[in-house]
């Protein structure tokens, strides 16, 4: 414990206090004087002015001697405790509300101690000596150096004020209420967040994790750099700075696409024009193709209960999930997004698919999967139960959508299908289950697939209309022509994909990247095929891109 008095200094600045005021008193007076004894004498308003400005030295004085100024300072590792006069008042600093100590320069060569809290107010200790200063500062910042959960508490709170400013950034939260900002706050200035994330960033790197033999707790410490690195980068985008979509991706998400041409996927739309022969523009044909496969309205829920109910069962073969999980799911229109994920807390999650566009037969798996099982619900609820509730780790408790979690979240959702359905059990059992549930003719389950498998790798082409559009190397339109082109996208949906490129950017890396990335590290990690096991702890862990390589 750190405890100090400052009671011989509290006599000093009454000193300087009177002294000032007293030197204050006498400039105006004589001023005063001066100015009755001219030609003009003194008028009312110079009176008033001489008032306002005798009053603005004394406030300025009171603020630099007393405002905020502590005259005792306690501190142990839960709390710094201030004791302030004029007005006399106790304050206690929660550990995880002190952001810093730094030593500013006073008069005639002594120094403030000055504790800057997380909501960016400051507090002075009377000037002294600068090796009485920094001694005191020292021996404060050691006793208050950041553990991880205090990171992690400061963290969650950073999170949430940055959801003041995007409606889009907090994506879940099921935490502590008290850590929500009061409904109708007004939100902190974001150079005050920024400047936050920066001081919050580097005492997380500042932690040392040691040799640990948990791995968990290692990946924890390099998972709370990363997210705070995200979260730094998405305050100073929101304050106008701009970065290339390299570098945007790279500081959000932790990755990087790799760059294709035009020539990157031609051979693939080669193929396309064998499968597909006829007349007219490839995309054209591909859409009436598509056309027929198209789940009808009225069969929909039925459709995807059918999915979900499946991808459930196959998903619990493997994974130990608690038995009151569950999801709703809603049907909803005007979204850039064709699925989302709301999670809940409590191991439940509200789905909503998008019905702005014809669904295919295809979606109904792919969705149920990624939104699903095992996808974003069984991410979220083994997080849930493995960190938050069994370690006890509250930084799991929120999901800031524009970080490095999210390439895990949908890295996994995407792979997420082809574990639930391996090899070319997917195709068997849509043929016989899920065409007919569609009223859909089974017969043309295998050559759809097949379609579907080139137009699957022609993925990679909608990063590069991302990137092209993101960066101003093409416009709106060019952009929906590239998708049409080059992503097998019919106008409508390149159109709705762009306008998810104007609300989520670089966002889009996240679902074929984080895909690769996660198979590559699955298959890493089980090298007898046998990839559930590996899944599973990659789902139920910390781990970050920065961690898959």
């Amino acid at each position: 414990m750190l405890s100090e008095t400052y009671a011989a200094d509290l006599r000093g600045a009454f000193i300087a206090f009177g002294v000032a005021a007293a030197v204050v008193g006498l400039l105006a007076a004589t001023f005063a004087f001066r100015l009755r004894r001219s030609s003009r004498g003194l008028s009312r308003g110079s009176a008033l002015a001489l008032t306002f400005i005798a009053l603005a030295a004394g406030g300025t004085a009171y603020w630099w001697l007393f405002l905020d100024t502590y005259y005792r300072v306690r501190a142990t590792e839960e709390a710094v405790e201030l004791r302030l006069a004029l007005p006399d008042r106790d304050v206690r600093i929660p550990r995880a509300e002190v952001a810093r100590f730094a030593i500013e320069p006073a008069p005639r060569g002594t120094a403030r101690l000055v504790i800057e809290t997380t909501s960016g107010h400051r507090y002075y200790s009377p000037p002294a000596p600068r090796t009485n200063r920094v001694d005191a500062a020292e021996r404060l910042g050691n006793m208050m150096k950041p553990d991880m959960n205090q990171i992690a508490e400061r963290y969650v709170r950073l999170v949430l004020q940055v959801g003041l400013h995007d409606t889009d950034f907090v994506d879940a939260y099921y935490g502590p209420q008290e850590f929500r900002p009061a409904e109708g706050a007004t939100p902190r200035p974001l150079d005050t967040l920024v400047a936050e994330a920066a001081f919050l960033l580097a005492d997380a790197e500042a932690v040392d994790p040691g040799a640990s033999p948990d791995e968990l707790s290692r990946l924890r410490q390099r998972y709370l750099v990363d997210q705070l690195r995200a979260v730094h980068t998405r305050l100073r985008m929101l304050e106008g700075e701009r970065f290339d979509f390299e570098e945007e991706s790279r500081l959000l998400y932790g990755a990087e696409a790799p760059v294709n041409t035009e020539a990157s996927f031609q051979s693939v739309l080669d193929e396309l024009e064998s499968l597909l022969p006829g007349d007219g523009p490839l995309i054209e044909r591909y859409d009436a193709f598509r056309s027929r496969f198209v789940v009808p309205r009225a069969r929909l829920d039925r459709v995807f209960t059918t999915a979900i109910d499946e991808c459930r069962r196959r998903t619990r073969e493997h994974l130990a999930l608690p038995e009151d999980e569950a999801f709703t799911v809603e049907y909803v229109t005007g979204k850039s997004w064709s699925a989302y994920n709301w999670y809940q807390g409590g191991f439940q999650s509200l789905i909503q698919v998008n019905t702005d566009l014809p669904i295919t037969i295809d979606r109904a798996i792919d969705l149920a999967c990624h939104e699903g099982y095992p996808g974003h619900h069984v991410y979220n609820v083994l997080l849930e139960q493995r960190l938050v509730r069994e370690r006890r780790w509250i930084e799991f408790s929120v999901y800031p959508l524009f970080s490095p979690q999210s390439l895990i979240a949908e890295g996994t959702a995407n792979f997420g299908i082809e574990m639930a359905f391996p090899g070319g059990t997917r195709i068997d059992w849509e043929r016989d289950v899920l065409f007919p549930a569609a009223g859909l003719d089974p017969a043309g389950a295998e050559r759809y697939y097949d379609v579907q498998a080139r137009v699957e790798r022609l993925a990679y082409a909608g990063n590069e209309a991302a990137r092209r559009y993101l960066n101003g190397d093409i416009t709106r339109e060019q952009a929906v022509a590239w998708l049409e082109r080059y992503a097998m996208m019919p106008r409508d949906r390149a159109e709705q994909r762009t306008r998810f490129f104007d609300q989520y950017r670089s966002y889009v890396i996240n679902y074929n990247l984080g895909r690769d990335l996660v198979r590559a590290w699955v298959d890493r990690e089980a090298p007898d095929g046998n990839r559930w096991p590996a899944f599973e702890r990659l789902l139920s862990s910390p781990r970050l891109p920065s961690s898959l390589r």
